[in-house]
């Protein structure tokens, strides 16, 4: 089966199926047709394969708008109308519309026959046909011992007098293409083919020989043409029991022929009452009708063109597996089209090992079933964006190196699909261990030999625990391995999703960690030009957290849970600082600067609710983000801990990318132009210590500025634009931005922002390119008027 492997991205590609058909096979006798004598030859729908692999790289490919299913629909049923005058004909009718529009065809037979004879080159593969050169020469002329190589095929219209275009897909019914070999008994076969097909009235097979010793072939023939008809139905016979034929004898009188045959039409009526009604939408149907009513008669081209056109917006909305089987009613006011779907009958989950050899799963199959849309179950038609949306579910449990989809064809329920899904499960267990230097400056500022300090981590993973996709981690992390007291921080983590069982629809997942962390606080730096006046501060903080995440769509979830931390902040030599430096106004500095926590001693100890909302609506549009982002946090104390701290500190982020040019998507087109509006507001009341208060400044606040270079504060407002214009394989961009703290910074206790000469507010704008995960900016300090180019990394928004 022809496969295609991506980064957790459904690819289709188009492979024959060997199912043979369960149809009836084709019969003949020398009575009346039948009005609706079921006979088909039609092959089983072909399908494609559905790979999603962690190691690909990502491509799209889409499903051919026709393809293989034209050659299936060139062999597909036909039921004939017939009445009591129509008795004096007899025919059988196999086959089916498939595409083309039968447009302009051009004079076949105006071939002179010059002497010149063949090429006699022999070639190991094909034979030479070894006749003069540009003749036409009858089929059963032709060796039966030697190999045609196949120069060109033409289909030649005897009512029109034209050639069919190379475009028509009544070429897609021959298995013949220009450059192929084959025997007389092939073209044989395919000509018996076309005959039996109840397209044409009569096929016959001429061949032109080549001066090269190729063989050129043309099918001429006549269609076949029903009575006009004035309604379209069209009818899902997917999982419907074809009838078994009956049997005729040839020495039925005309009048037993007849009675036989009205049989058969009440038979197949009674058939078509029974079938589900196609998902064909209603304008469409109309169109076929407006089809049908602008022609006098119904011809097999027009059944092509009809089939290819509800082929098509099968196609077009996902259904790559629906194929039109047959057309009945045949010279009857009412054309019935009759498609199999692909109804979905079984989905069968198996896991393989790295040969591919079926093996017995860790994962526990409810964790799988959990993430398979409801248009991909028993029930359902087969559908190539559920398909891709499965895939993505599945591999996004992060469980799987290999996730794969292969449909295939339901031999005990014939027109359904069983959808195999076949999965290889990644490592439950890993551990990595890496080393980095940390070049940290000497005494005269510059680097030394000395000041290389080693650094590294130790990280382990033990993940899908009891196969429920429990997951218990753990790193360990320091910059100094000489002395890692000195910045050692560590993080466990336990995560447990399907919180109330994996039967239950409520989608909670829960967390609970153990973590410390060092950072530097923005809150306690100096304004412009005393940076180096302000010695840095650290916040050191342990602690434990609890939460619980609840998704109540794709776009919005939920989080909530309680955190218990200790914080103690440090100087620049890890003591225990209990306040920071103060500024004097003759350029000196003090000790007695403002407080580092709300207990006073350096150290405290708090315990608050913590939940967030966040409802996101961006996509991608050819790597471009659109749409837009709400953010809402609330952080309660308990009034447990250190001077029993009770406060609220809340915040709301609103982003919005606006699309301002439509264009196509697809792979190689370039991203539309976007502007950006971001807005984000922040206050807080009670007992808050400085380091939780907002700092104003910095790649992700103001841009343009330092870290906490504007102020500290306990309500802030921040606002900015950006314009993104694309380029080759990036974009360009320009911003503008905006940060106040709304007159509340003398309420921070020590007001750290006019301790350390800062202004409060603070603009800037700039312009700047997108490097691949880095973005190159220039921005200029508005307060000072001054521009510098800084390097960043991530997203700003």
């Amino acid at each position: 089966m022809s496969k295609f492997a991506i980064n957790g991205q459904l690819i289709l590609l188009p492979e024959v199926s060997t199912t043979n058909s369960h149809l009836p096979t084709p019969r003949k006798h020398s009575a009346p047709s039948s009005s609706h004598e079921l006979l088909n030859n039609a092959p089983s729908p072909r399908f494609p394969s559905l790979i999603c692999c962690c190691s690909s790289p990502n491509r799209n490919t889409e499903p051919s708008s026709s393809g293989h299913l034209l050659k299936s629909l060139g062999k597909s049923l036909f039921f004939g109308s017939i009445s009591p005058a129509a008795s004096q004909f007899s025919s059988t009718f196999s086959g089916g519309g498939g595409g083309g529009d039968g447009g302009l065809w051009r004079d076949l037979f105006s071939l002179a026959t010059p002497v010149a004879v063949a090429d006699e080159k022999h070639s190991p593969d094909w034979d030479s046909h070894g006749l003069p050169a540009n003749i036409v020469v009858q089929l059963n002329k032709l060796s039966g011992l030697k190999k045609y190589k196949i120069s060109d095929v033409l289909f030649f219209d005897r009512r029109s007098k034209t050639t069919a275009p190379a475009e028509d897909s009544l070429s897609e019914m021959v298995p013949i293409h220009p450059g192929e070999i084959h025997t007389k008994a092939q073209l044989q076969n395919d000509l018996e083919t076309l005959t039996s097909s109840g397209m044409f009235e009569k096929v016959d097979l001429l061949g032109n020989t080549k001066p090269d010793g190729t063989l050129g072939l043309t099918f001429s023939f006549v269609e076949s043409t029903w009575k006009s008809a004035e309604r379209f139905r069209c009818i899902n016979v997917g999982l419907m029991t074809q009838p078994k034929p009956v049997p005729t004898d040839s020495d039925m009188t005309d009048r037993e022929m007849i009675e036989y045959y009205r049989n058969q039409e009440k038979d197949y009526k009674r058939r078509i009452d029974k079938a589900r009604p196609c998902m064909l939408p209603g304008p469409v149907q109309r169109e076929m009708m407006l089809m049908l009513r602008d022609q006098k008669n119904v011809s097999a081209s027009l059944l092509r063109r009809i089939g290819d056109r509800v082929v098509k917006w099968y196609r077009d909305n996902g259904y790559a597996y629906a194929n039109v089987t047959n057309f009945g009613s045949l010279n009857s006011k009412e054309l019935v089209c009759e498609v199999s779907e692909g109804d979905i009958t079984r989905v069968v989950i198996q896991f393989q090992d790295k040969l591919g050899n079926v093996v017995e799963g860790h994962t526990q199959i409810p964790i799988i079933h959990r993430e398979i849309p409801k248009q991909l179950r028993p029930g359902h038609v087969l559908n190539m964006k559920a398909a891709n949306q499965a895939v993505k579910n599945i591999f996004s449990l992060n469980l799987f190196s290999n996730v794969e989809i292969i449909p295939r064809a339901d031999e005990k329920n014939e027109g359904g699909v069983i959808v195999e899904i076949n999965l290889r499960e990644a490592d439950k267990k890993s551990a990595e261990v890496s080393t980095e230097w940390n070049i940290v400056p000497g005494p005269g500022g510059a680097p030394s030999l000395e000041s290389f300090q080693p650094g590294g981590s130790v990280s382990f993973e033990h993940k899908n625990i009891h196969g429920l996709n429990r997951t218990f981690m753990g790193s360990v992390t320091t910059s100094n391995l000489l002395n890692p007291e000195d910045d050692l921080a560590f993080k466990l983590e336990y995560v447990h999703p399907h919180l109330d069982g994996v039967y239950n629809s409520r989608n909670r997942i829960f967390k609970t960690s153990a973590f410390n962390s060092r950072k530097l606080s923005p809150v306690f730096t100096g304004g412009p030009g005393f940076e180096e006046l302000v010695p840095p501060l650290v916040v050191d903080r342990v602690g434990l957290k609890a939460n619980i995440t609840e998704n109540f769509t794709r776009q919005s979830k939920s989080t909530y849970g309680l955190v218990l931390e200790e914080i103690t902040t440090r100087d620049g030599n890890i003591q225990i600082c209990k306040s920071g430096m103060r500024l004097l106004p003759d350029g000196g500095t003090s000790d007695d600067g403002p407080p580092t926590t709300l207990s006073g001693t350096g150290v405290d100890r708090v315990a608050f609710l913590q939940a967030n909302v966040t409802r996101d609506n961006t996509k991608f549009v050819n790597g471009a983000i659109v749409g837009d982002r709400t953010v809402f946090q609330v952080d309660q104390g308990l009034g447990i801990g250190s001077k029993c701290p009770f406060f609220n500190r809340h915040q709301l982020s609103l982003t919005k990318f606006i699309q301002l040019k439509r264009v196509k998507e697809g792979s190689g087109i370039p991203q539309p132009p976007v502007l950006v509006l971001h807005g984000h507001y922040g206050s807080c009341v009670g007992d808050l210590p400085s380091y939780e208060s907002f700092a104003i400044g910095g790649p992700n606040s103001v841009r343009g500025y330092t870290m906490g270079e504007l102020g500290a504060a306990r309500n802030i407002l921040e606002l900015s634009a950006e314009i993104r214009v694309p380029v080759k394989n990036t974009h360009v961009y320009a911003f503008a931005e905006h940060g106040n703290d709304l007159g509340s910074s003398k309420d921070v206790k020590g007001n750290p922002t006019a301790a350390y000469r800062r202004m409060g507010h603070g603009s800037s704008y700039g312009l700047g390119v997108k490097l691949g995960q880095v973005r190159a900016e220039y921005a200029v300090d508005h307060n000072r008027g001054t521009g510098a180019f800084f390097l960043r990394f991530g997203e700003r928004y």
